[in-house]
């Protein structure tokens, strides 16, 4: 999560001059989300179609022998956004879903994603079709739900749900757990004693750093030194969460108390992130920040092999500003869905953002969810907020819920009974959170072009 001094650098090159202006992410937010293709140029032919089906096998597939539908779908629309103008125009609302017809120019079932003919609309009418086949469990959703009845999203199904009524034990819980990181352009350092539950919702502290840190953090694979601030980041154990709907309402800090009209330096979020030691970096992210009373920015990353961020591997729309809204003095609810080449934002319930596959695609491999608070460091351009001088601590966040909704067409993630022995790899791949989380830090640490063993800390 590493960004640049200069606040200008975190725009690609087509955001670079409407981003020197306050109002410049609106504008440039619409010339970098990438039009979704017409249907013309997403349908095969019905001559491609018949090509594709004499040479398709005419045996039936078995279940291990389909390759995992969120994946195929992703490949799908990479494929077909190549496709000529000039086809047969076809239809999911028409055609029903998980039926075949040999005469339809795109097709609406499960195998169309194989065959790469579905039809362009396919992802959001026939998703929650595909449901009958996730095997679900019948105590849903997981985690700590103090509710009867939850909102509903069609073609998502209620997964994770954390109240917070209840306090959660950050050693012991089979999702939930801590991060003993520090990030490289921040101040504090993560601990487990900055998380708190009182009240019914979670807070998240950051003050000043009077005790001692191990030097090495599992969660970074790295030595962190020793910082000036201490804080608190939840996250989940594994990278076992994907396709789907985010959801989480919050209040940002008061940078100075009972002042929630002073702006500061602070990162308040809800994101979902891998950072395999540097393998691959996915990152979707809702970052409240201190900058204004309206502050919001939404942002996506998708790298491998790099152990620095770049401006070509993130698309952002900060700065942005939203008139009427002080996220210190309320409560809002941020929320993102992520599926197969697209992702949409919302704010309190209305959509601010969509990015499509462009130049930078939408992350397509499992990650971990986190939520936390951090103080920028010192410099000329502070992301975050430039008053970092108005900053008093303590300073708290706080949580009243958090949810995910799987969405229906991942068959994979997170596995039905949440165990991490359904995961690959490639997902365990150096996946501990903090030197009491009981989990292997299995691999080398692959950095600028070199491998070496990753540090360890005691639990203590």
């Amino acid at each position: 999560m590493e960004k640049l001094a200069m606040p200008i650098l975190f725009f690609t090159p087509l955001l670079w001059t409407a981003c020197l202006s306050e109002d410049g992410p609106t504008s440039a937010l619409q010339e970098t989300v990438a039009p979704a293709a017409t249907a013309e140029e997403q349908c095969l032919s019905l001559r491609q179609l018949r090509g594709q089906l004499l040479q398709a096998d005419d045996r039936e597939f078995h279940e291990d022998q389909i390759m995992d539908h969120a994946t195929e779908i992703s490949r799908w629309q990479n494929e077909t956004s190549r496709v000529h103008k000039g086809t047969i125009v076809g239809s999911c609302k028409t055609y029903p879903c998980g039926t075949f017809g040999k005469d339809r120019s795109c097709q609406c079932n499960d195998r169309c994603t194989r065959y790469k003919n579905c039809c362009a609309d396919y992802v959001e009418q026939c998703a929650s079709h595909e449901s009958n086949r996730m095997v679900a469990p019948a105590h849903l959703p997981y985690g700590h739900p103090s509710l009867k009845n939850y909102p509903r999203h069609n073609g998502f199904t209620l997964w994770l749900v954390e109240d917070f009524d209840q306090p959660i034990d950050l050693d012991n819980d089979p999702i939930w757990t801590w991060s003993d990181g520090g990030l490289k352009e921040g101040q504090v350092r993560f601990t487990k004693e900055q998380i708190s539950f009182n009240g019914g919702k979670m807070q998240i502290r950051v003050q000043k750093n009077t005790g001692s840190q191990q030097p090495c953090s599992h969660a970074q694979t790295e030595i962190v030194p020793r910082k000036p601030l201490v804080s608190g980041e939840l996250r989940t154990r594994y990278n076992m969460f994907r396709y789907g709907r985010y959801e989480v309402r919050m209040r940002a800090p008061h940078v100075q108390f009972l002042k929630p009209q002073v702006d500061g330096n602070f990162v308040a979020s809800m994101f979902v992130f891998r950072a395999a030691s540097f393998r691959h970096w996915r990152e979707v992210d809702v970052e409240v920040t201190g900058r204004r009373a309206g502050a919001i920015s939404t942002n996506v990353l998708n790298a491998d092999h790099t152990s620095r961020w770049h401006r070509w591997i993130e698309q952002t729309d900060y700065p942005k500003t939203y008139p009427g809204i002080n996220v210190r003095a309320e409560f809002h609810t941020y929320a993102f869905e992520w599926l197969p080449g697209v992702i949409r934002w919302y704010i309190d319930g209305r959509k601010v953002r969509e990015k499509r596959n462009d130049n930078l695609k939408v992350p397509e491999m499992s990650a971990k969810v986190m939520l936390n608070l951090w103080i920028y460091r010192p410099t000329k351009y502070p992301f975050g907020g430039f008053e970092l001088k108005n900053d008093r601590f303590p300073m708290q966040s706080e949580y009243d819920w958090f949810r995910f909704y799987r969405w229906n067409g991942d068959m994979h993630y997170p596995p039905s009974d949440m165990d991490p022995k359904g995961l690959s790899k490639d997902d365990l791949y150096l996946t501990s959170n903090n030197p009491c989380d009981g989990i292997p830090q299995v691999g080398l640490v692959e950095k600028n072009g070199r491998q070496y063993p990753a540090c360890y800390a005691k639990c203590r």
